[in-house]
Formats: C-alpha cells, structure tokens, sequence
C-alpha cells in the first residue's frame, strides 16, 4: 500500500507533498495495528532484548577504554619484561604486579603473553630471592593484591621444596627467620585472622614446608619457640595451632605420599616426643580463654592428635573429666 502507484506524477510538487503525507499516514496506522494485536508479552520481551543489547555496548565501549588506557606492560615485549624482572635493579614489584594483573584479566589481549610469561617467571632459580621484596612493598596486603602474594608465596614453596638441600645455611636460616617474623606480625594485627585468612594460610604452609625440611635435627627448638610465642597473644595462638594442625595433617595424613618413610617415621617420633608441650598449651587454652575461635580451634587440634597419640596419655590428665 505504501509502494502505492497511483500518484503517478510525482514530479508535481502538490503530488510529492502528497505522497509523503500518505506514505507517513500508512506507516503510523500499520504500527499501531501491528501494537493492538501483538501480545504484551512479546513487547516486553523485545524491549528486554533491546535494554540488555544497549548494557552489552555500554560494557564493551568501557572495556574499550580501559584497554585503551591498560599499563606499560601492554608496549613491553615478552623477553624485554623477563629480563627487567629478573636482572633489573632494584626489583620492579611494581611491573611484576602488572603482569599478574594482565594473567587474571579475562579480556586482555596480552594476558596469554602474561601467563607465559609468570610461567617463566616461576622457573627462574633466582626468583625467591625477591619474595620479602614482595611481601614488604607498599599496600602489599591490599585486598587487589592478593594474587601478587600467592605467586610470591608459590615461587618461595617450590623453592624450599626443590632447592632447600643446596642453598647456604645463612640462607636457609634466613628464609626460616623472616616466614616466621612474618607470621607473628600478620597475625597480631587486630582482625587480620579474618581479613588476610588466606594468605595466612598461605604462609603457615611454607612454615610446614620449612618444618619438614629443618625439624628437628637443625631446628630442634621448634615447637618450644611454637608454644612460647602462643603466649604473647590469642590471636597468635589460634594461628600457632593452625599450624600444629597442618603439622599433624601432613606427618600422619600425607607423609606416605610426599616423604620418605624414613623422615615420616623421624617426624613421628619427634611429635610424640614433643606432644607434653603440645598438651600443656590446649589444656591451658580450655580451661583460661573465653575467645570461642580459639576455643574452637584448639579442640579441633586435640582431635588431628588423638587419632596417633597414646590413649594412655589422655588418661592421666584432667581432659576425661572435662
């Protein structure tokens, strides 16, 4: 109707006014029809689709801009990042935090170059040397930093697990002195059993890693320093037996698959050797804290060491009658 042919003179200039009119006259009249009889329903749905199109453009032109705006990393070349991060000095902790960055950004276009490129990272025998680097820059236990934490905490794990045995001594004593100051100064900090639960965690088990390797022959005042520091405060306390539990869990849980039969069998001694300080330090905590995590907590490490201590032990103590 709208391609009507009977206003053959179209030239005329009454004739194309004409038209036109007609044209835009047909138009409104087969819309509003097309509306009075199209359920509401399908409307609706068509007006969703159109609402969640214009969201999707909305997103893409902001990841435009944010790619468009990305940090250095984005002109820097895979080999010339490798060599800044492994020979430059001093360390660019904050370059490094950029390429962690770009690994975890879903849409950057240089996030498999970055992946590669932590991957490498990783391998590099000289890299745990920058780990307290790392963990000591400016607004490191920020909340967008976590993964800059975990891949320094990973590079320093498979470090103690592959290299231990060929490193100085100083500088084995010195990895073990600063993850031990490290915890002790986390988990001291009001609130941070909550708000840096992971990478505490994390930490407590390169300790263990630390602990398998140097206890008890070269480090043989471990669960002595363990339970005095216990201490100096209940926050530090529910993260000491955090680590005893992770010590237990790893001895007679895990040795079987990740230790000699001869080590699990040394650590096993020492454990029961050592568990009187063990006990002593629980049943000071049941019977003197009111702080129910702790509480909580302890009571679960008493129940990781009453699956190998002797039950005549638990009978000469006050626990029973508990």
């Amino acid at each position: 109707i709208i391609q009507t042919k009977s206003l053959q003179s179209q030239s005329h200039p009454t004739n194309v006014n004409l038209h036109r009119f007609v044209s835009f006259s047909l138009r409104k009249l087969a819309i509003v029809s097309w509306l009075t009889y199209v359920r509401p329903s399908f409307i609706a749905n068509l007006l969703s689709s159109a609402l969640e199109l214009s969201i999707f453009k909305l997103f893409r032109d902001q990841n435009k801009k944010k790619l468009l705006n990305t940090t250095k990393f984005v002109t820097m070349d895979l080999d010339a990042t490798y060599t800044q991060l492994t020979t430059g000095q001093p360390f660019n902790v904050q370059l490094l935090s950029e390429v962690i960055q770009t690994a975890y950004d879903p849409v950057h276009p240089h996030r498999a170059t970055a992946n590669k490129l932590l991957m490498a990272l990783q391998q590099y025998e000289g890299m745990w040397s920058n780990v307290d680097k790392i963990l000591e820059s400016p607004n490191a236990l920020d909340p967008g930093n976590q993964q800059l934490l975990f891949f320094a905490l990973q590079v320093l794990d498979d470090a103690i697990q592959l290299r231990w045995n060929i490193m100085p001594p100083v500088q084995r004593s010195g990895i073990r002195n600063y993850i031990v100051q490290k915890i002790i100064s986390v988990s001291t900090v009001e609130g941070a059993l909550k708000q840096q639960a992971l990478f505490l965690n994390k930490l407590n088990l390169v300790l263990i890693q630390i602990v398998k390797k140097e206890w008890p022959h070269n480090w043989p005042s471990f669960i002595t320093d363990l339970v005095s520091s216990s201490q100096k405060s209940e926050q530090l306390c529910e993260n000491n037996m955090r680590i005893l539990m992770l010590l237990s869990e790893e001895v007679f849980d895990f040795g079987k698959d990740k230790m000699t039969t001869k080590k699990v069998l040394e650590l096993k001694n020492s454990l029961n050797t050592e568990f009187t300080q063990i006990f002593q330090l629980c049943e000071f905590v049941l019977q003197h804290s009111g702080q129910v995590t702790l509480l909580r907590v302890t009571l679960q490490t008493l129940q990781r060491f009453l699956t190998w201590i002797p039950l005549g032990f638990i009978f000469q103590t006050k626990l029973i009658d508990a």
